[in-house]
């Protein structure tokens, strides 16, 4: 799977909003100064955003944009979709037709792997991508309950002898 510049940049401008929105607005200026990334392709990628219900724009003197739902229910897969970002590591583009017309013998990986791909996106909030920047700026690493992240069957009873 790739994720293009279109994607990557659109989570970037939408986690730097998230950052530096207070009462104000951010100016597309003020995100491309920060991110280096170019105000002309921040204006295409914020039109799709601002489509899609993610950043609402305020214009006139002071004017910009600011998320338009809480960072929480935001989540990294919308910004992703929103800006046409395709999330398919497979070669037929779903289509099942990846070798004459047919499904390859490794289209089910794939799109397993997309499925696992979308649905960790899904799960990983903007305010979640945020907080874990924040606490690396602050040389705290967060926390995490790493028994979420393990297989069932990789998971046996904690008992005091485990600890």
């Amino acid at each position: 799977m790739r994720l293009t510049s279109k994607g990557r940049f659109a989570v970037t401008a939408m986690a730097d909003i998230a950052m530096h929105c207070g009462t104000d607005p951010v100016t597309l200026g003020e995100i491309s100064a920060r991110q280096k990334i170019s105000v002309s392709y921040l204006e295409q990628l914020f039109g799709k955003m601002r489509r899609c219900g993610l950043v609402e724009s305020v214009r006139g003197p002071g004017g910009g944009y600011r998320l338009a739902r809480a960072m929480a229910q935001i989540a990294v897969a919308d910004i992703i979709l929103a800006v046409d970002e395709p999330i398919d590591a497979t070669q037929c583009g779903g289509k099942k037709n990846c070798r004459d017309d047919q499904k390859c013998i490794t289209h089910d990986l794939w799109a397993r792997l997309n499925e696992h791909i979308l649905n960790y996106l899904a799960a990983m909030s903007l305010k979640q991508l945020v907080e874990d920047q924040i606490a690396k700026q602050d040389g705290v690493a967060p926390l995490q309950n790493m028994r979420k992240t393990m297989p069932a069957h990789e998971l046996g009873p904690v008992t005091s002898q485990a600890i």
